[in-house]
């Protein structure tokens, strides 16, 4: 199973195809050289990479460089009645 190492902005800092959540966790340890725990999860959090990209997925946003354009879709004259055969 792949895990990968998130940092609080929720980006990917390190990969790893790992048998247990243990195995994963003991590499992203040692890859930082941090032994205490609770200071390591401070920083990160390990997930395996199907949860991460369910959690993209799902709370996946638009970027703030593609604005809606909302008027695009509103008619151009909304107060004026649509006029039938031309009566």
């Amino acid at each position: 199973m792949k895990y990968v190492l998130i940092d609080k902005n929720y980006d990917i800092v390190d990969k790893i195809d790992s048998v247990t959540p243990g195995g994963a966790e003991h590499y992203f340890m040692g890859r930082k050289q941090m032994k205490d725990k609770d200071a390591f999860y401070k920083l990160w959090k390990i997930l395996p990479k199907k949860e991460y990209d369910l959690n993209m997925e799902a709370f996946a946003r638009k970027s703030s460089s593609e604005q809606i354009e909302w008027w695009k879709d509103e008619w151009t004259n909304p107060d004026i009645d649509v006029i039938e055969d031309g009566k």
